[in-house]
């Protein structure tokens, strides 16, 4: 199998699931129990509360965990813009994830009022439209740190201080969910107030996530029960799958700069093998991180030619999996044709990858192409 994906999920590292598995059917006490079981569970939770910020450049005290990147963004988003006497106006951009977007959307019908920044054809959102938007009852800024569809990195530095230039009581969102292991996490260099993240992106189980809230900013949790997380994330946590995050995040932050380097080489082996081989292919957006490269096909119907990858065990997707298969609302914002938005392709790498894969990978694009274009 040639798995090329990584950015819709990655598989569990073996250190992750041993230490999961162990979670779960030896050390599974509860950590709000007072008894020596609980006491050792507290310390698990601990454990890997300092590795999460400790690959996010935080305190453990600004980490809360969730379930998920995109409850983490809910938290964030919704809190924010909940706090009593705070302004009425959201500022986005319109490549962001589902969770964003969609999260926005419903804020948007309580009654708060959206800008969403435009990107370039590059998949770039200018610092100076960020300026232009920013008004006195702006109450909140989010954006993402890289786009999962088109490997886009945003200028969350040069965003961070104009934003708290202009509207120093706004609070400022980064989604980091593809940037996470890949990109350093700097909150205090971008006067970040929360950063979401998520487990299943960088080799931790699916179910996992968390919030990076700096120290001092308040909000109003999203569920109510237990005092867990300090009351913002109330429930019995997931013990086994945040073990595996913390230790997922002390492997991938000792790795990153090989990792990053491998990824590197990758990335430009596939980009010299396409440019041998499909002079007439077409990149969509910039790549700035190497692990997502986007590419049209013109003439091959991407949804045709991922089942032609897929009878080759080439696994590659057409954007983001939350899309579930619709047409990709980034690249429809950096105003791309139709045509070549139809035969667009993603391909993510992960350390993991080797140079088999992106062999097999070209070679499966060169059948695949050859036949739909023929068609």
């Amino acid at each position: 199998m040639h798995y090329l994906d990584h950015a819709a999920t990655t598989a569990v590292l073996p250190e992750a699931a041993r230490i999961a598995c162990r979670v779960m059917t030896e050390q599974f006490g509860n950590p709000s129990s007072v008894h020596k079981m609980g006491i050792e569970a507290s310390g698990i939770l601990e454990t890997a509360r300092r590795e999460v910020a400790a690959l996010m450049n935080a305190e453990p005290s600004e980490i809360t965990f969730t379930s998920c990147g995109t409850e983490a963004t809910n938290l964030a988003l919704s809190g924010a813009c909940r706090r009593k006497g705070r302004g009425r106006h959201i500022i986005t951009t319109a490549i962001e994830h589902a969770a964003t977007l969609n999260t926005v959307r419903r804020l948007e019908q309580e009654g708060f009022e959206v800008t969403y920044l435009q990107p370039d054809s590059s998949g770039h959102i200018s610092v100076d439209d960020l300026r232009a938007a920013i008004r006195p009852d702006t109450a909140l800024f989010t954006c993402m740190l890289a786009n999962n569809e088109v490997g886009t990195q945003l200028p969350v530095r040069e965003f961070g201080a104009v934003l708290k230039k202009r509207a120093p009581e706004a609070l400022f969102h980064v989604d980091a969910v593809q940037g996470l292991a890949r990109i350093p996490i700097k909150p205090k260099l971008w006067h970040a107030d929360f950063i979401s993240v998520s487990g299943h992106k960088i080799g931790a189980p699916k179910g996992v996530g968390a919030l990076y809230i700096r120290k001092g900013v308040h909000i109003a949790p999203l569920l109510f029960g237990g005092g867990q997380e300090r009351g913002l994330r109330p429930g019995t946590e997931g013990l086994p799958g945040i073990a595996a995050f913390g230790e997922a995040c002390r492997l991938r932050r000792e790795q990153m700069q090989e990792n990053y380097s491998k990824v590197e080489q990758l990335c430009a082996l596939f980009r010299a093998g396409v440019e041998a081989r499909f002079p007439w292919a077409v990149y969509n957006g910039m790549s700035d991180i190497p692990h997502v490269v986007n590419l049209s096909f013109p003439g091959c119907k991407s949804e045709v030619l991922l089942r032609v990858l897929e009878m080759r065990n080439v696994y590659v997707s057409s954007g983001s999996a939350c899309a579930r298969g619709k047409a990709s609302h980034v690249l429809a914002a950096m105003k791309l044709e139709h045509a070549r938005i139809d035969s667009a392709l993603r391909v993510s790498f992960a350390p993991s990858n080797t140079q088999k894969d992106v062999e097999a990978l070209l070679d499966a694009l060169e059948e695949g192409t050859k036949r739909l274009r023929r068609a």
